[in-house]
């Protein structure tokens, strides 16, 4: 299954903007994630890409991951990437072992966190964030993003053997940054 296919899926299931985006982000996470490990960028970006495509339609535990590995198995998907998907939920059962499911997993929360810092930034452009403090900062008031669970952040970031701080959210703050536009982030510079 390549990008396309992916992008297909995605968009057949999930219309809202906001989870389109998320995708995005993760999407643009697990590429930097392969690259840095030396994977199979295609493969990362896809289970990035489609990690929740099933949401929109089942958003509620345990319909979450387990219909959509249903309906990439009635659709012929490897299970490498079904696998990878249903581990991204830690009430699927799945555990993680594969580096290509712990940083999906350590992606997933940290890609809201950070669209909600540059949220809140006077130009809403996530490429105005030049310090990773006003990242820690944000994570340290727990009414901020509280959906946004820290505790998941950093297992995800411990489990991939990368510090919390100055590896995993610079990684993906930069991934994120250089698809600013297609996330919507790109703040007032575009208007």
């Amino acid at each position: 299954m390549n990008h396309q296919d992916a992008w297909e899926l995605l968009t057949e299931f999930t219309k809202t903007e906001s989870l389109i985006h998320h995708a995005l982000a993760v999407e643009a996470s697990m590429r930097a994630y392969a690259r840095k490990f030396s994977e199979d960028e295609e493969r990362w970006c896809v289970v990035g890409l489609i990690h929740d495509f099933d949401y929109e339609r089942f958003p509620t535990v345990p319909e979450h991951t387990q219909e959509g590995a249903r309906i990439l198995r009635e659709r012929g998907w490897p299970e490498e990437i079904i696998r990878a998907v249903r581990s991204h939920a830690n009430y699927s059962g799945v555990p993680r072992e594969s580096l290509m499911e712990k940083s999906l997993y350590a992606a997933d929360e940290l890609t809201g966190l950070i669209t909600a810092v540059a949220l809140v930034r006077p130009s809403k452009d996530i490429r105005d964030i030049t310090k990773i403090k006003s990242i820690k900062k944000k994570w340290k008031d727990k009414s901020f993003a509280a959906a946004v669970s820290r505790e998941e952040i950093a297992e995800g970031a411990e489990a991939l053997g990368v510090d919390l701080w100055t590896e995993h959210v610079p990684l993906v703050l930069e991934a994120m940054k250089g698809i600013a536009e297609e996330l919507g982030l790109a703040g007032q510079r575009n208007s």
